[in-house]
């Protein structure tokens, strides 16, 4: 908490001159070109490994990088709806991402799921599992993949996509390499985002 009031601290007195313009422009309303769903891991921070700026993206945390298929309801799928029918995203994300203690729980439970908050949350992953990985950075990934699967279920996002109003999109972030992967062929088919994969991703986007 100390460092968190020390780098309030600091942000008045170093940046805010410098964002000030920005947020007055934000304060107006936002219009975020994506959806990012991402874990609640405090080590994924989507502003340094995407370089974001604040209104860039519409985020979604919680553990897991879960969503709901439907008919399910809560927060997430709030988020979703949101995001969807109200800022009018292009784009929606799902990054993983490597030692999540999520996948861990999930590994280690298998089928034996008491009727924690916990265990009832990650039952929207536990699909992730069928494939027999017991690795919980394989088990990340194929859980982006499913996590995609999950959104497709919403009708809204069906329509949309079918459509080529929204494009979903699945990353994977290496804590330890900070290095971002971008799912080509789920469930684990992923690529490297350097320069040269970022350019053939960049070309097959419409916006």
């Amino acid at each position: 908490m100390k460092k968190l009031i020390k780098g309030i601290m600091d942000f008045r007195k170093t940046r805010q001159p410098l964002v000030r313009e920005t947020f007055a422009r934000l304060a107006l309303g936002q219009f975020p070109d994506a959806l990012f769903i991402a874990c609640s891991d405090s080590r994924v921070a989507a502003n340094v490994f995407a370089s974001t700026d604040p209104g860039d993206l519409f985020v979604i945390r919680n553990v897991g990088n879960i969503m709901p298929p439907h008919p399910d309801t809560g927060s997430a799928v709030a988020g979703l709806e949101f995001a969807i029918h109200t800022l009018k995203v292009r784009h929606i994300i799902v990054c993983g991402h490597s030692d999540c203690g999520a996948m861990r729980a999930l590994a280690q439970n298998g089928n034996d799921f008491k009727e924690s908050p916990l265990d009832r949350w990650l039952r929207h992953a536990k699909a992730a599992t069928d494939h027999g990985v017991a690795d919980q950075d394989t088990l990340s990934k194929i859980n982006v993949a499913l996590q995609l699967s999950n959104l497709r279920t919403h009708p809204a996002v069906k329509d949309m996509e079918k459509s080529g109003d929204l494009t979903l999109h699945g990353l994977w972030f290496d804590i330890r390499k900070a290095d971002v992967y971008y799912l080509e062929n789920p469930p684990i088919g992923y690529v490297l985002i350097d320069d040269t994969e970022g350019e053939k991703i960049l070309h097959r986007l419409k916006d």
